[in-house]
């Protein structure tokens, strides 16, 4: 059985999912921005930014709540639904905590490899927004929708070989073993990032099968 009329209520939550997406973006980007400098006070800016954003996600995913419980939708789709909304939630979530990290460790330098795995934190960002817009005609979109989905999963796979390799390079490079341990820390937290990421598309490939089926 097609079900997709049982998905045409979701289009009500689809603007919702877009803003999240939107913060997250925002603050991928202030994470980014955050690796090109070594001024505290520029690092404690940024984050007091994304923090915001972090609250302004909790506030969303109320408002989702709320309205999802206004909606005619079936069982299996409703939870679908709420799993890809607390997983942008938890998104933002890691990325608050990855920036307040860099304020907390205090890093005598930020090296390169830390500024490409934020880079890949924000192309996933970026990928994940626009599969939003494309859920409002999920039967027209699916080939686009895997094709974004697809896109933040090998930019997952790129942050796990950029990870591990850079854990090698601090390893047999980095004679001071505290600040070692700061860009080591610095780096788990950055690669979760793009982790807690891939959730939000392994969610909607989920939502994905459950149309198809």
């Amino acid at each position: 059985m097609n079900l997709s009329r049982f998905f045409l209520p979701m289009r009500e939550l689809i603007p919702i999912f877009d803003r999240q997406a939107g913060l997250l973006c925002e603050s991928a980007q202030l994470l980014c921005d955050m690796q090109l400098t070594l001024d505290p006070s520029q690092w404690k800016h940024k984050f007091n930014d994304i923090r915001t954003n972090e609250h302004q996600g909790d506030a969303m995913l109320t408002e989702f709540r709320e309205e999802q419980r206004t909606l005619p939708l079936r069982t299996g789709v409703r939870r679908e639904l709420s799993t890809i909304a607390m997983a942008l939630d938890d998104a933002l979530d890691v990325l608050k905590d990855a920036a307040n990290a860099l304020n907390i460790y205090n890093p005598a330098k930020i090296d390169q490899q830390l500024q490409e795995l934020t880079r890949i934190i924000l192309e996933e960002a970026y990928a994940i927004k626009a599969i939003f817009p494309l859920l409002k005609d999920i039967k027209k979109n699916v080939s686009a929708i895997v094709l974004q989905a697809d896109r933040v999963t090998e930019l997952e796979h790129d942050a796990d070989e950029a990870y591990e390799a850079y854990v090698g390079y601090i390893f047999s490079q980095e004679p001071d073993l505290r600040e070692m341990t700061k860009y080591k820390n610095l780096a788990e937290l950055y690669e979760k990032a793009t982790d807690t990421e891939k959730r939000v598309s392994d969610c909607i490939r989920i939502l994905l099968m459950r149309y198809d089926g």
